[in-house]
């Protein structure tokens, strides 16, 4: 088997049916399966792969497990010598996963590959990026961000100055397309679980890296990608865990290589920042409840 798609799903049906209509029939270039495997979804989500696409395997887990350990659930039971990790708000260009196989497979010395990702109106997505550092942190969706919009450690951070247009080799890749090695999982291990979700895509990539393999972006292949379809469901819960992650993070992997001065500083920045996009968000939610009210009147 060449290629196992792994699809996690919670409280996507509409998203998740276009995924699979786009996946299937299976392309010919390549020996693939698709396993779809649903978070505890109280939808009809289930119901809908079950009747629709028998074709497609089905693992239902009791609870919502989270991305990571939602998407290790699966492992134990695909083939493929290559796993594509794919989210329910995808749209897979017809030879997408033969492209990315193929690149693959001519490059013993990769482990992961990344699509290009674009919106729905056909523009670039940011989805291979540099690793975070503070700079990234402080500028990157923030007040000061906001302040300053076209400062170069945000640029630098989502590599804006280039074009996308060429494979390359990345630091890190969006978890929303991932295809990866299934050897190198096996040596390195798949997610960190103590993520719930967000950032185990730049913790995978950036053990991958230590490991000796690389990260390429290829944007040969192409996925349409309808960004934050799950996590606009539970925006505060979701920018909770998204900062949480981002410590786990740093605790992880950056820590020991920080000066001691500054150490202290990172919790509180890390709280800080998720309260003002919280704020914010109430903000936002505020001001729409407000125009709908004056509009009704």
């Amino acid at each position: 088997m060449d290629l196992s798609v792994v699809v996690l799903n919670w409280n996507a049906g509409e998203d998740l049916r276009r995924c699979l209509q786009s996946l299937t029939p299976l392309p010919s270039e390549i020996e693939m399966e698709v396993m779809v495997v649903d978070n505890a979804s109280s939808d009809l989500s289930r119901a809908m792969v079950a009747k629709e696409f028998p074709s497609v395997r089905l693992m239902v887990n009791k609870t919502n497990l989270g991305f990571c350990a939602g998407n290790n659930a699966a492992l134990p039971y695909v083939n493929g010598r290559w796993v594509l990790f794919l989210n329910p708000d995808t749209i897979v260009h017809s030879d997408a996963p033969a492209v990315m196989v193929q690149y693959g497979d001519a490059r013993p010395d990769v482990g992961i590959i990344g699509p290009k990702l674009i919106n729905p109106d056909d523009s670039l997505q940011y989805s291979c990026r540099h690793f975070p550092d503070l700079a990234a942190g402080f500028f990157r969706k923030t007040p000061l961000g906001r302040l300053f919009p076209k400062n170069r450690y945000a640029a630098n951070y989502i590599m804006s100055d280039w074009d996308h247009c060429s494979a390359r080799e990345v630091d890190w890749l969006s978890g929303a397309a991932l295809m990866v090695r299934r050897c190198l999982l096996d040596e390195i291990g798949a997610f960190d679980e103590d993520y719930y979700m967000f950032c185990e895509d730049v913790d995978l990539c950036y053990r991958v890296w230590k490991s000796g393999w690389k990260v390429v972006y290829l944007p040969e292949a192409v996925i349409t990608h309808r960004i934050g379809r799950s996590t606009d469901q539970v925006p505060v819960r979701s920018t909770y865990l998204f900062h949480r992650s981002m410590y786990l993070f740093y605790r992880k992997h950056y820590r020991s290589k920080t000066p001691i001065v500054v150490r202290p500083l990172i919790l509180p920045g890390i709280v800080l920042r998720a309260v003002g996009q919280m704020v914010r968000y109430r903000g936002v939610r505020l001001h729409r409840q407000m125009r709908r009210w004056m509009v009704k009147r």
